[in-house]
């Protein structure tokens, strides 16, 4: 983890977390005091409820939905109940204050291990992006040369591969360079 915002009403728990996260070789700790005042994504956001200006139900929304922030809500032991069964569908972590160090510490190892494993899935989503953007490419191609050839989906296929192994590039780059030859 890279970035870390704790938002925190309360002087001595920003201090507390603060110590906290230091512990974890964590670097680059930013603070806030209210939740509108996050205008950017952090690895990971501690949000030390309550906060001066309340935690109200559209901007917690709006911050668990907009965000890929890993999100901690260190709340009062009798709220903390409330606050998993309304936060579970997000993916936040609820722990109750005050904040123990051993929770704390487990806490932030699940954190890097899931960013490892997200890291893995997000390369594979990007990664089968480009083939389906390719794909798109290749068969809007096809229809071209079909289109403007009179050639039959076999041939065209057949055309497009021939072309990427005799100038041994992809077959993406030979569909791009049929659509500016013939779209323009």
């Amino acid at each position: 983890m890279e970035s870390v915002l704790v938002v925190s009403s309360d002087k001595k728990s920003t201090e507390y977390l603060y110590d906290l996260l230091r512990d974890e070789q964590l670097s680059i700790i930013e603070s806030a005091e209210n939740i509108s005042d996050i205008h950017e994504s952090y690895d990971l956001v501690i949000i030390d409820i309550p906060l001066k200006d309340g935690l109200s139900g559209k901007n917690a929304v709006d911050l668990f939905e907009n965000t890929n922030s890993k999100i901690i809500l260190a709340v009062p032991k009798e709220r903390e109940e409330y606050f998993e069964s309304k936060s579970e569908k997000y993916g936040v972590f609820v722990i109750a204050k005050p904040v123990d160090k051993t929770l704390f510490k487990k806490a932030m190892h699940f954190f890097r291990a899931m960013q490892k494993r997200l890291g893995g899935v997000q390369k594979e989503n990007v990664r089968l992006k480009k083939q389906i953007d390719d794909i798109r490419l290749i068969n809007r191609a096809k229809y071209i040369l079909m289109e403007y050839l009179s050639m039959t989906e076999a041939q065209a296929h057949r055309y497009l591969e021939k072309q990427a192994m005799d100038m041994r590039v992809t077959k993406a780059e030979i569909a791009k360079s049929i659509l500016s030859t013939y779209e323009n």
